[in-house]
């Protein structure tokens, strides 16, 4: 009250058209700049995400298509490695060429196989200190520059793989990178040495993780980029600093390249049985400069908003102050009883209304009563407004717990009214909302309270469908399902396949049967959701399996199982995710495969 009392006594000792100043840049300007302030950096801060997430997710699509190609080539080098052929032509001792040759060309399916079939494979090499090894097809000999090399060394010296950038030239002389996959082959009971190499395809890296918008360039430990958008970017290192000390470097935000600001992304990739890293570097040099043009625009917008209403309001209050001074004037005139006025307010407002009035000040005092009852009436109806805006707002206020609230209430008169088995399926309708609307924004939760929720799934279907069917949920020895983790709202769509559509031709004796099993010869969990139904025919079967694999948006009826499908892939790996099994009038197995890592207390 004391600091409202002192604006107005400031108002009321200042002039009018200081007054309309002082109420404009209070009113107008002030909360226009403070709201600009906000929005802006609200909308930059929401800016700066999107494209942050997106650069992320372009960063973490390059990672799994190189995490997905050095793994074939890995898996490819395994098969070499031991290829009985490919180690009989390198131990074996040739008195001609061409007895090398003739042998070479009975001997190189397997590996012409790979080359034809593979196209993210550029080359295979392997190279063997064998002095009767000649230079042909895949097999070369070894010189003194190849072992003299750094990864001719690295490979004979050590039994696991690495991987190594390497440059080379075409039939042009131009110099290219690639990755190369370096191991030694094992000759047993022999003195030589022999190196496969399997360098990939640029062309075919270009082709998958190319993009229009982002910039992408990779290295391999600490060496130079071999894959990169742009041509200029080979054989370089980094245009980011990294800690190659740390075990798994990760760096996201912005950078200054080239005098250029720029949104990256930098992550590390441990390739497969390796102890070989991958640094991934994605940048985005475009999205800096349309989110600052996106603010310059705002930042113009709220300039606009304030300059013109500004002068909007000096040309008002000078026009309106100088109505107020002649006004002024005529009136100190006739307080002295000077009705000979020499100004003349013009207009058709209230001011010269009041000009027109004056020598009938009585009733215009009436006038200005009336006028001040009016007003007070208009403000109590925008209090009342304002009330009943604010009753709307609270009354929209309701979270789930009046939800659970009111149906607790509604089970108890049920219960009371004697109507228990109402009263059970609220009940359990209650349970089931709770653990759904909790477990929406979260990432994992534990197997028993999924469990749990399964279990007040059944009742609810058992009140619905009566004898038709019942459950057992059988825990595997040694499984402890409160230490389990897994994702939730996962098993709820595959139980109510089995539900729906396993059991739906029968009318009594169905059996649904919930079994969590621990595979300790592939390290991962398994919960098996069985019934006993009509089960599939095999062209069906196969079919459902490919409906899980690949999205179809006109099959609404498997949708639930690819989601869920795809969910176990996108958080594990496409090693794990979903198997179905099912054979005619015996039933169907649908399995959830989830890696023994998540095995572990909460």
């Amino acid at each position: 009250m004391d600091r409202e009392h002192e604006l107005f006594g400031f108002l009321r000792r200042s002039g009018i058209r200081r007054q309309l100043y002082t109420i404009s840049v209070l009113a107008v300007f002030l909360p226009v700049v403070l709201i600009g302030i906000f929005l802006v950096g609200n909308t930059y801060k929401l800016l700066t995400n999107y494209h942050r997430d997106l650069l992320e997710s372009d960063n973490l699509r390059v990672r799994t298509i190189l995490f997905e190609i050095t793994t074939q080539a890995y898996n490819i080098s395994e098969e070499l490695s031991f290829d009985k052929d490919v180690i009989a032509v390198l131990r074996r001792q040739y008195s001609t060429e061409e007895q090398f040759v003739e042998t070479v060309n009975n001997c190189t399916a397997a590996i012409d196989n790979y080359m034809y079939h593979y196209t993210e494979i550029e080359r295979i090499d392997i190279y063997c200190d064998n002095p009767d090894i000649r230079e042909y097809k895949q097999y070369h000999g070894v010189d003194g520059e190849i072992s003299g090399t750094d990864w001719y060394q690295r490979a004979t010296s050590q039994a696991g793989i690495f991987w190594q950038e390497m440059a080379s030239f075409d039939e042009h002389g131009n110099q290219y990178w690639g990755l190369c996959l370096v191991r030694r082959i094992p000759l047993v009971f022999s003195d030589y040495n022999a190196v496969l190499v399997i360098r990939l395809s640029d062309n075919y890296l270009k082709t998958r993780i190319n993009s229009q918008e982002y910039r992408n360039s990779v290295s391999v430990d600490e060496g130079v980029v071999f894959y990169a958008s742009d041509r200029e970017d080979y054989g370089r290192p980094q245009l980011i600093d990294i800690d190659y000390s740390e075990n798994y470097f990760q760096y996201a935000g912005k950078k200054k390249i080239k005098n250029h600001t720029c949104f990256v992304k930098v992550s590390t990739l441990r390739l497969y049985q390796s102890d070989s890293r991958l640094y991934i570097c994605t940048i985005n040099d475009k999205s800096y400069d349309n989110i600052w043009s996106i603010i310059q625009t705002c930042l113009i917008i709220i300039m606009l908003a304030i300059v013109v209403p500004g002068i909007l309001i000096h040309f008002f209050t000078s026009y309106f102050t100088r109505r107020v001074s002649a006004l002024r004037h005529v009136m100190h005139q006739a307080s002295n009883e000077d009705y000979d006025f020499k100004e003349i307010v013009r207009g058709d407002d209230e001011l010269s209304e009041v000009f027109s009035d004056l020598e009938v000040m009585v009733q215009r005092i009436k006038e200005k009563d009336a006028l001040m009852y009016r007003t007070m009436l208009n403000e109590q109806e925008l209090v009342n407004e304002q009330q009943k805006m604010e009753f709307k707002m609270l009354a929209s206020q309701i979270n789930p717990h009046f939800l659970y609230n009111t149906l607790e209430t509604i089970r108890m008169k049920a219960y009371t009214a004697g109507d228990r088995e109402a009263a059970t399926a609220i009940k359990l309708l209650g349970k089931s909302m709770r653990y759904v609307l909790e477990n929406s924004g979260t990432a994992f939760t534990s197997l028993q309270e999924e469990l749990s929720h399964i279990e007040i799934y059944m009742k609810i279907q058992k009140l619905r469908f009566g004898e038709k069917f019942d459950y057992a949920f059988v825990i595997g020895e040694g499984i402890d399902v409160s230490k389990c983790i897994t994702l939730p709202l996962l098993l709820q769509p595959v139980v109510e396949n089995a539900i729906l559509h396993g059991l739906e031709e029968r009318e009594t004796g169905g059996m649904v049967t919930i079994r969590i099993v621990r595979a300790a010869e592939r390290r991962e969990i398994c919960i098996e959701v069985s019934d006993n139904g009509c089960g599939m025919k095999p062209e069906t079967l196969e079919r459902l399996r490919a409906d899980i694999t690949t999205k179809n948006p006109e099959k609404k009826g498997s949708i639930g199982l690819y989601n869920i499908n795809q969910r176990v892939k996108l958080c594990y790996g496409n090693m794990y995710g979903m198997t179905i099994d099912s054979e005619r009038d015996r039933g169907t197995t649908i399995t959830l495969h989830l890696p023994e890592k998540v095995y572990h207390d909460i």
